[in-house]
């Protein structure tokens, strides 16, 4: 906290308390981004995702199509991926010919690009048959995300992201992040970055590099050569198509980009991936590496910081923020529309022009966020309440921007037009986070008719003892919805809860969780390990189950006749 002193007035100002959550299960990884406790961003990534951005594959030219000025290549993906000529790179020509002397070495004496001389650069209005051919072997990276009906889009233009800087092959350069502003820090990372760089490796020094030392430097860049040295040696024996190189930990790719040192806590709840941040964190900031946290209690890690209700309320088609208004988002194909409305305002002013600039200014702020948290890219368009008065237009604009200025992806805003309506593009690297907070009835399955659900107490109960006396499991968790945890430990001493555990033998628990269904539930054992209960239905009434019991009494009645 810190105190500024001026006049008779005592200004005070709070530092904002960040948190990353970190979420790991068998299928999935989430990272939830807590400001103030508040959700700002949530990344989900699968854990055997595949076609990642920042992916290296050994592809090959599958069609060249001279009217898009493109090629279609095949890495693997169901849909063929689009290469433009654009996104090959301007030293292509030496690109091309190293990748075929790397394949001809077999592995044996692979060239490194260090030692060669780089050709000259291609047209940039030149076509993409003078440059490519049916057939061709390359390697290239994921440039964008399979979305929706489309492939990924490529790049041959080979790039290594690191904390501080990005490494680029076949390339001389040297850029510095606009975001540092000091000429002479920008003068001197240049030169450090000349001093310590192989020949044939451009370097984009990203804004984390500010003030940072050269033995810091010169570690991540000796780390990203060696992912390209690796890269290289695997794909001289690697068919087509084949991955070729993807990051080591995908919890690791997700936070590297938001991670920063102010962090307030870092929580993980898994111990492999808490070793492997605990190594990260160490790594960029050593004397930070408190903030890496285990999370070891059974409640769900989300539930704990409060990251499922706003999940839940965050995402949908209708999104609520202060004094009673809010937005609708609806998207499609191509873009995406956001609807303000003011609803019940309970502070609205008499006067409309103020009660609308009031509501506009409050649904900028929501706006970024849910861009933020959705990860919504391509085209967005926003109808704001209409205001007459010229200032207050040109205050929501100005607004707008400056709220979006924590937003790490590219993205350009439009003044409001003369309909009311204000756009903004936005990077798309990514399909959105499309997150479905209706709720689907578990036991119907959305027909619309259901057991009784006073019943269901009874279903927990014999997947209880089908557990403890079938199949042995004694040491277990049951999670159920919030309600029905209240509801079964209700009453201090004969609740159904305590019956359970004297009748069952107390090593199994019943905890709440808020991300299912009102009848769901779900089991896992004392190795973290779920335990699928949802096949074991009751068939006792099948006609297969008739057929076998008849079956069984007519041997029966055999064997006694014999």
């Amino acid at each position: 906290m810190f105190f500024v002193f001026g006049g008779k007035k005592n200004v005070t100002f709070q530092k904002m308390r960040s948190e990353l959550i970190v979420d790991v299960s068998p299928a999935d990884i989430s990272t939830a981004l807590l400001e103030d406790g508040r959700l700002v961003s949530l990344q989900k990534e699968s854990q055997d995702a595949s076609y990642a951005v920042g992916n290296l594959y050994f592809a090959k030219v599958k069609k060249i199509m001279p009217g898009l000025n493109a090629a279609f290549v095949n890495v693997g993906h169901p849909k063929e991926a689009f290469l433009h000529y654009l996104d090959l790179g301007s030293q292509f020509s030496t690109f091309a010919g190293f990748i075929k002397s790397v394949k001809e070495s077999g592995g044996k004496r692979i060239p490194t690009i260090s030692k060669l001389k780089l050709k000259n650069e291609i047209n940039k209005q030149g076509s993409v048959s003078d440059v490519l051919t049916q057939g061709q072997e390359l390697l290239v990276q994921i440039a964008k995300e399979p979305i929706s009906t489309k492939g990924p889009r490529l790049t041959t233009e080979i790039t290594f992201t690191g904390r501080f800087m990005v490494l680029i092959p076949f390339n001389n350069k040297i850029s510095v992040s606009q975001k540092i502003k000091d000429n002479g820090e920008k003068t001197r990372l240049r030169r450090l970055i000349e001093s310590i760089k192989p020949a044939n490796f451009g370097i984009i020094i990203r804004t984390s590099a500010e003030n940072k030392k050269a033995a810091e430097l010169n570690a991540e860049l000796k780390v990203l050569i060696k992912c390209w040295e690796d890269s290289i040696a695997k794909l001289a024996y690697a068919e087509a198509p084949s991955l070729v190189y993807e990051e080591d930990s995908r919890a690791v790719s997700l936070i590297r980009d938001i991670f920063n040192p102010d962090f307030e806590a870092i929580h993980v709840n898994n111990a492999e991936i808490y070793e492997q941040i605990l190594k990260y964190v160490s790594l960029i900031a050593p004397d930070r590496n408190e903030i890496v946290k285990l999370y070891s209690d059974e409640m769900p890690i989300f539930d704990k910081f409060n990251v499922t209700r706003q999940i839940k309320t965050a995402f949908g088609k209708t999104v609520s923020f202060r004094s009673g208004a809010y937005l609708i988002i609806e998207s499609t194909e191509a873009l995406h529309v956001i609807d303000v409305n003011s609803g019940n305002r309970s502070k609205a002013s008499s006067d409309q022009e103020s009660n609308a600039l009031d509501v506009n200014l409050l649904a900028a702020d929501e706006v970024a966020r849910q861009l933020r948290l959705r990860d919504i890219g391509g085209i967005i368009v926003i109808d704001f309440i209409d205001m007459n008065k010229a200032e207050h237009r040109q205050a929501l604009y100005d607004h707008m921007k400056e709220v979006m200025k924590k937003d790490r992806a590219r993205h350009n805003i439009l003044p409001l037009s003369k309909f009311g309506l204000m756009q903004i593009t936005r990077q798309r690297v990514r399909p959105a986070l499309d997150i479905v907070t209706a709720e689907t009835c578990p036991s119907c399955g959305g027909t619309g008719e259901i057991q009784p659900s006073l019943l269901f107490t009874d279903l927990l109960k014999d997947k209880i003892q089908y557990l403890v006396h079938t199949l042995g499991v004694k040491d277990f968790i049951m999670y159920v919805h919030p309600f029905v945890d209240a509801y079964l430990k209700k009453g201090v001493f004969n609740n159904l809860y305590g019956k359970w555990r004297r009748e069952f033998g107390k090593k199994f628990k019943i905890l709440p969780d808020q991300s299912l269904a009102y009848l769901q539930y779900r089991v896992i054992d004392k190795n973290n390990n779920e335990i699928d209960l949802k096949e074991e239905k009751d068939t006792s009434n099948s006609e297969s189950s008739k057929k076998e019991r008849r079956s069984k009494r007519s041997k029966e009645k055999d064997d006694s006749e014999s």
